[in-house]
């Protein structure tokens, strides 16, 4: 199979992996997202190949979550802190939930109150729950009425709102331009450039596997008089060629040709078609689709940037921090009902990355003559 074809048949859907049909009553969709000219999305196949089997993906997931999760935060209440820095179910709460907004497009994080003899039965945990196992019910009038859950046969409705009017469910989603309850992720969006990516790895493996040669073909050249090998002489040809001269072991091995053999190459090469240009092309679609910088990811021919300190200041500015912003938005609307004052948000001067703007805008402040030092500190956020 040529590597043309590899790639048409994974951008086809065909890499093995079944795609469950598409609604909300199926666990493991994705927010009704098709995907033009091949199968249903399903998500926990595309978390399979883009995520687990993709080394360009999983480390842009990684470096925008764990950024998220590490980022620093304006101090609030030690409760609430405490809460954000337990973990669920091992992970990091925060880098979990944005993992999942950006794998998934949405997040939802049960809050578990405490006993009975807690005051006010304040949040005793945070527990973020996994995206492609809820489904939303809506209402008469469309409005979420319900969160079900379901892990394998098992099956548990959490109410939108309970009856003391606060949320045991915070859904924080991103942007979906036609579906009312679900958030859009972006392994819709990068699927094509992973199976494109995957396909050249694929491709790699197995010209490594028959000794980083294209296949080519034995030409029998019948002579004068014309005849042709027989069935016993075709077999036994072809189980030396598979027995001496196929795979890793034989690479660079010398092949002896009787009389009226000649090799033939009959595929292109990876220079005529371009295959380095090719599989960088997919890395840096990838890279796009989850808004990190190719520098980042070490990927070669990226002029977008002059260093590598520019190129992650772009990275906080443009994905970690909008994203921070709205997982933690959506966090303090939901813990709201037991904190009414609670404004979760990221302290910028308390980021390494960012130290350049923060000095610049120092300096421009303190040079302007016709502010007072009251107006100053203002300016600057300072009590």
């Amino acid at each position: 199979m040529t590597f043309w074809n590899r790639i048409a048949l994974a951008l086809k859907g065909s890499s093995g992996h079944t795609h469950a049909p598409l609604g909300r009553s199926y666990i493991g969709t994705y927010g009704g997202a098709f995907l033009s000219g091949t199968a249903p999305f399903s998500y926990e196949a595309s978390v399979r190949e883009a995520y687990i089997e993709n080394a360009i993906a999983q480390r842009a997931v990684r470096i925008v979550s764990e950024g998220v999760g590490g980022a620093p935060i304006v101090p609030v209440n030690g409760s609430v802190e405490a809460l954000l820095q337990t973990t669920s179910a091992g992970q990091p709460l925060l880098e979990t939930i944005a993992a999942h907004l950006l794998l998934h497009g949405n997040a939802y994080v049960q809050v578990l109150e405490g006993l009975s003899g807690d005051i006010d039965h304040q949040p005793a945990e945070l527990f973020a729950l996994r995206p492609d196992r809820i489904t939303i019910e809506p209402d008469a009038k469309g409005w979420p009425a319900a969160y079900v859950y379901r892990a394998g046969e098992n099956q548990t409705r959490f109410a939108a709102e309970e009856s003391g009017g606060r949320n045991t469910i915070i859904h924080i989603k991103a942007f979906h331009p036609t579906d009312d309850h679900y958030g859009l992720g972006c392994l819709g969006a990068a699927s094509r450039a992973v199976a494109v990516h995957n396909a050249a790895t694929v491709w790699n493996k197995a010209l490594l596997d028959n000794a980083a040669r294209p296949s080519g073909a034995l030409v029998y050249d019948p002579g004068a008089d014309g005849s042709v090998l027989s069935p016993d002489q075709f077999d036994r040809l072809k189980a030396e060629m598979e027995a001496s001269f196929a795979g890793t072991g034989n690479a660079g091995r010398p092949m002896l040709l009787e009389g009226g053999l000649s090799w033939q190459s009959m595929s292109m090469s990876p220079a005529d078609m371009d295959f380095v240009a090719l599989k960088a092309a997919a890395a840096r679609e990838i890279a796009l689709a989850f808004g990190v910088p190719p520098m980042l990811l070490g990927l070669p021919g990226d002029n977008s940037y002059a260093n590598y300190r520019e190129a992650n200041r772009a990275l906080w500015r443009l994905t970690i921090l909008p994203l921070a912003g709205k997982l933690l938005e959506g966090l303090s609307r939901g813990l709201q009902d037991w904190w009414p004052d609670l404004d979760l948000n990221i302290d910028r001067d308390q980021i390494p990355a960012l130290s350049e703007d923060r000095e610049r805008l120092w300096k421009q402040v303190c040079e302007a003559d016709f502010l007072s030092p009251e107006e100053k500190r203002a300016m600057l956020g300072i009590e």
